[in-house]
């Protein structure tokens, strides 16, 4: 696993890791990847750098409901993994701000 800076200097709270999966376990790791919330793209590549499938996520698809909206996605996965033994993720992460950085109301 490893991890870049993002490309783009516009978004400085967004960076960019790399996992390298079994064929068998490629379903599971995006489903616990999509289900983390701060994913924002994720690209499936072969071991030799060609890009299988690449999906873009939002914060609402993720938070609403995402077994229901990537089910065909996840299907299309399962038939890439039976068929590749080692793959690549490239996740497109965007940072959630910290505590120091939310604005804290006193409520009495």
């Amino acid at each position: 696993m490893s991890e870049q800076q993002p490309n783009d200097p516009k978004n400085k709270n967004q960076w960019v890791e790399e996992i390298e999966v079994a064929g068998n376990d490629l379903v599971s790791r995006v489903k616990e990847l999509i289900e983390e919330g701060n994913v924002r793209r994720l690209i499936i590549r072969k071991a030799d750098g060609d890009v299988l499938m690449e999906v873009p996520l939002t914060a609402s698809v993720v938070v609403g409901g995402a077994a229901v909206v990537f089910a065909p996605m996840l299907a299309a996965l399962g038939a890439l993994a039976a068929l590749v033994t080692q793959l690549r993720i490239e996740v497109v992460r965007v940072a959630e701000p910290s505590d120091d950085t939310k604005q804290k109301v006193d409520v009495e």
